[in-house]
């Protein structure tokens, strides 16, 4: 199926927009780093790996007509992270994940990100089944995740551990 989303996205503290090029050096602030990349990538990335995983980002709009934001932070035009909806081969269904570097975690912003990816789903793509697939020891996603209003559904196995499904619900799903 092909859908087409909003490339911009406004809240009252970020900018969501499609991730460039020149995002790489501020988003490598976050892959770069290990307690970031804890339960994403599992390590820090070097410089190579985090701009093929940009380069995977800005084609994952090519390929799919949506995908994950950079976060630009409205006071200072900073990149802070990535939040938005994925779909990678062999995931069970689209996703809606979020990352920020370090210095931005427990200020709102990721509940602000997925709000405003949740609001963008629910009017352009209200029929695409969201999930976040979330590590049960990072508590603060779990938090972000059911404070969004997604539920536990069941569990996961991905890279040899056990993680948990959360779905995403919307009065249009």
């Amino acid at each position: 199926m092909n859908y087409s989303t909003p490339v911009i996205l406004e809240t009252p503290r970020l900018y969501l927009r499609q991730p460039r090029e020149d995002d790489w050096r501020q988003l490598h602030a976050y892959y770069g780093d290990a307690e970031c990349m804890k339960y994403t990538a599992g390590k820090a990335m070097t410089e190579w790996e985090s701009w093929r995983k940009l380069a995977s980002l800005i084609g994952h709009w090519q390929m799919r007509k949506y995908g994950s934001y950079a976060l630009e932070e409205r006071s200072t035009g900073n990149v802070i992270g990535v939040a938005g909806i994925e779909f990678p081969m062999g995931w069970p269904d689209p996703e809606i994940q979020w990352g920020l570097s370090r210095d931005f975690w427990r200020k709102g912003y990721a509940s602000e990100a997925v709000k405003a990816i949740k609001n963008m789903a629910d009017e352009f793509v209200p029929t695409l089944p969201l999930i976040s697939i979330i590590h049960p020891g990072n508590v603060n996603s779990t938090h972000v995740a059911r404070a969004a209003g997604a539920s536990f559904e069941r569990e996961f196995l991905f890279r040899d551990d056990t993680w948990h499904i959360y779905r995403h619900s919307a009065p249009s799903r």
